[in-house]
């Protein structure tokens, strides 16, 4: 019988039992934990910890049109999950800080026999506080399966831009939509309680995601998350016009703010949320973004 819902299906897969590792295995339970604030003005990284797989790098101030925010880049060996992995990161920007987290390189899922590979994520902006949280692209190997899950909660005055893009395959082997499962969601709550919920759920087995209505002749699904102040117009406006990817922009519910969907090759998706990236942060913090974040 056919699981109920992706969590009964997740389930499912943590029954499946994994081989003995080898002694002194390192990385099947990754941590990261980083915590930024406001010392004199500027935004700081005063704490942060790590476990293997991970390592993050000390806070950069190398925006010029935001100097007060500190850029981390969270590094990783492997740049992969694999089966039976669980990996934790948190992230905390405190009272009028502002912080911008990426990742240095695409997370790569690796084909699975067994069990299943999980990031769980938990977001936190306190008051007048601003968070970019923009990691590389998922990239869904033959056979992979994966559960992302992220939560974000802010305060009141609080601003967060949060992207996510889903590579189904290694295209250029002409592997695409070759995995078992993906299931991502964010939760984003305010002081009140829950904003907005957002999941994707893919199991081309059961479902093909290439039918009409859902990723069509696409193969990446790229999304933007901005929460705060910001109106959706300007930013359907801006990514419509900015690259070949299919890409629009919607209101939140609960005046949380918008979220910008884009359909494409790799590239056209990375450039229209790139395009909203700019357009969002210039109606929240008044500064454009910087042309390319690795530089």
């Amino acid at each position: 019988m056919a699981a109920t819902s992706p969590q009964d299906a997740f389930e499912a897969y943590a029954a499946e039992r994994l081989p003995p590792a080898a002694d002194g295995a390192v990385g099947k339970e990754g941590r990261l934990d980083a915590t930024f604030a406001s010392v004199g003005g500027e935004t700081r990284l005063v704490q942060d910890y790590a476990t293997v797989p991970f390592h993050l790098t000390g806070g950069l101030d190398h925006d010029e049109a935001m100097p007060d925010l500190s850029t981390v880049y969270l590094q990783s060996p492997t740049g992969a999950v694999a089966q039976g992995d669980r990996h934790d990161l948190s992230v905390t920007v405190g009272e009028g800080a502002q912080a911008h987290v990426t990742t240095g390189n695409a997370t790569k899922v690796h084909g699975m026999e067994r069990n299943y590979g999980r990031v769980d994520v938990a977001l936190s902006v306190a008051e007048d506080g601003y968070l970019e949280y923009l990691p590389e692209p998922t990239i869904l190997h033959a056979d992979a399966r994966y559960r992302g899950e992220t939560t974000l909660s802010v305060a009141d005055g609080a601003s967060a831009i949060v992207g996510e893009v889903v590579v189904p395959g290694r295209l250029a082997r002409d592997e695409a939509f070759e995995f078992e499962r993906a299931y991502t969601r964010l939760q984003v709550r305010g002081p009140e309680g829950l904003l907005f919920e957002d999941a994707t759920d893919l199991h081309p087995a059961e479902r093909d995601p290439r039918r009409p209505g859902v990723m069509g002749d696409h193969d990446v699904l790229g999304t933007l998350y901005v929460v705060g102040d910001a109106a959706s117009d300007p930013l359907h406006e801006r990514v419509a016009d900015a690259t070949t990817a299919r890409a629009g922009a919607t209101a939140l519910p609960n005046d949380a703010g918008v979220m910008v969907r884009a359909l494409g090759e790799r590239a056209a998706v990375s450039g229209a949320l790139d395009a909203a990236w700019d357009a969002a942060r210039r109606t929240l913090v008044g500064a454009p973004a910087p042309e390319r974040r690795k530089d």
